[in-house]
């Protein structure tokens, strides 16, 4: 065990051998410490600087004063922990644990915690990430804190609703964490609903109508709209079904097809049971996701239960990329010659990102082949109809950068792509998106599927779909905001909206929100399953 921690939840801490050491007096030198510690990484002199000192001040001589103090602090004399050059300094982590990082990696690391280490954890992040150590005229420090303070929080409400979900937690001791979780997260549908059903199982009916009314007046507060049968939309507290150890060895089987414009479309077909078609989207590759760590555990739990058919659509993977047209109907004729030559006559139909809007073309085109509508993360219309003006010119600037640096060795390009897909991906799992997206498809490509993006629009469509529809949404979604999921959900006939503790707009499967989604796809293709 390290002899020395840092402990960052409550005030800031130093400990060595069990017994706190004394901090120095000045607020700057001990953010400084603070700031160090949990990025752990070199910064640039200039960069703390501009942090932490005002330019009258000599930020240099204050930056070299507060360094030596905190190497008196933290060096030992076998291991000196300030790595400090004239362009750089860092903090080095070495044998020295921080509390706060520990519980990061915890809940990282594993799907699945003993409920114990659920309860502590949470129980620690209820104090305040670096409490009073606020430095409200430092602009860019007090961002960057307000940042890991949203970011412990939402820690802490991924660690209430693990224990709430956990298998050994009983309706008893559930109310107390469910409490937490919807005074942590008010407008959390999820929170209510389950808190709600919770205490009807008690014989607390009184409670459990104050629960959702105190979820109705949060939403009100916040602007947003408040689910009307939100009780009966709580996920129920077992854990996901796994793939089976069968399932994570089958292989797929790739074939081609041909569309009516001369375009050879590559499918792959994998699992037993009933089908279940997986319309295309951009960024896919039907090698390289089934095996890879992004899509192949999603892929893999629904070829436990189906046969999962999936594309890859024009433009894009192992299908033809030398295309005379990338549009939406382009797209909507790629999955109609797909499933035609295939034979299938009736499935289920999963959309993804952009896939969800092809769903909703080819339901409406062919409401007799559809028998249950499945749509994650989706929108209807595109980026130049839906967007805000600054959004618009965000997005013509993106196009540019990829046109310029798509199949360069450089992954910064790509990597615009990667942290707004999945922000709290690991840094091996960003590392193989950022590869994936270059072997994808071609920078020339990249460019017309972004611009055929942003002339969706089906919006038009959805009150003409009649087969039963799930939509399901991260609620933090970096890439398409929650609202337009429940755009979808609200004006699709009789669907149903689940709302997702992410802020990925690609589920990874270590995240607790991705074994709510796969629960209730998977309950909800069973309950429409006769129908296929």
């Amino acid at each position: 065990m390290p002899q020395m921690q840092i402990r960052l939840l409550g005030e800031l801490q130093l400990v060595r051998d069990g017994a706190p050491i004394l901090l120095p007096q000045s607020k700057k030198t001990r953010a400084l410490l603070a700031y160090l510690a949990l990025t752990g990484r070199p910064h640039r002199r200039e960069r703390l600087c501009e942090m932490l000192w005002d330019l009258p001040d000599d930020p240099r001589g204050s930056l070299r004063w507060a360094l030596s103090k905190i190497r008196q602090l933290v060096d030992d004399e076998d291991q000196p922990r300030i790595e400090a050059d004239r362009e750089r300094a860092a903090l080095n982590r070495d044998r020295l644990r921080v509390d706060y990082l520990d519980i990061v990696h915890a809940l990282q690391a594993a799907d699945s915690l003993p409920l114990h280490d659920l309860q502590q954890m949470a129980q620690a992040l209820g104090s305040p990430l670096l409490d009073g150590l606020d430095l409200p005229n430092q602009e860019i420090f007090q961002a960057w804190l307000a940042a890991e303070r949203d970011e412990a929080l939402r820690l802490r409400i991924d660690a209430l609703r693990r224990i709430c979900l956990h298998p050994r937690t009983t309706d008893k001791d559930a109310v107390k964490w469910l409490r937490l979780w919807q005074g942590s997260d008010p407008v959390s549908e999820e929170a209510a609903a389950m808190l709600s059903q919770t205490l009807k199982r008690l014989g607390r009916a009184e409670e459990a109508a104050e629960a959702i009314n105190a979820y109705k007046r949060a939403a009100e507060q916040a602007g947003v709209a408040a689910v009307a049968d939100l009780p009966e939309r709580a996920p129920m507290p077992a854990a996901t079904e796994t793939p089976s150890r069968r399932s994570l060895l089958q292989r797929q089987t790739i074939g081609f097809c041909l569309t009516a414009d001369g375009v050879r479309i590559a499918h792959a077909t994998v699992g037993d049971g009933a089908p279940l078609v997986k319309a295309a989207n951009w960024l896919n590759h039907l090698e390289l996701d089934w095996q890879g760590p992004i899509w192949g555990r999603t892929f893999q739990a629904l070829a436990a239960e189906r046969t999962l058919i999936r594309y890859d659509e024009r433009g894009n993977g192992l299908s033809d990329w030398d295309v005379a047209e990338i549009s939406q109907d382009a797209f909507v004729r790629d999955l109609e010659t797909v499933v035609d030559s295939l034979g299938l006559r009736r499935f289920p139909l999963l959309g993804i990102s952009q896939g969800c809007a092809v769903s909703i073309d080819y339901a409406v085109r062919h409401p007799e082949r559809i028998s249950a509508l499945v749509l994650v993360g989706g929108y209807a219309a595109g980026w130049r109809i839906a967007a805000t003006p600054e959004e618009r010119e965000r997005r013509e600037a993106v196009k540019t950068l990829t046109r310029l640096g798509w199949g360069t060795d450089n992954a910064a390009y790509r990597h615009i792509f990667s942290q707004t897909f999945m922000p709290d991906g690991t840094a091996e799992e960003l590392a193989w998106f950022d590869e994936l997206q270059r072997q994808t498809t071609s920078a020339e490509n990249a460019v017309r599927f972004q611009d055929a993006f942003g002339d969706i629009d089906v919006r038009h469509l959805l009150k003409h779909v009649h087969v039963p529809t799930i939509v399901l949404h991260a609620r933090h979604d970096q890439r398409i905001s929650i609202e337009q999921g429940r755009e979808l959900a609200a004006n699709i006939p009789g669907a149903r909206f689940v709302a997702l503790e992410s802020r990925s707009h690609i589920l990874l499967g270590h995240e607790p929100a991705w074994t709510i989604c796969m629960k209730e796809i998977l309950s909800f293709l069973r309950e429409h399953s006769v129908a296929d």
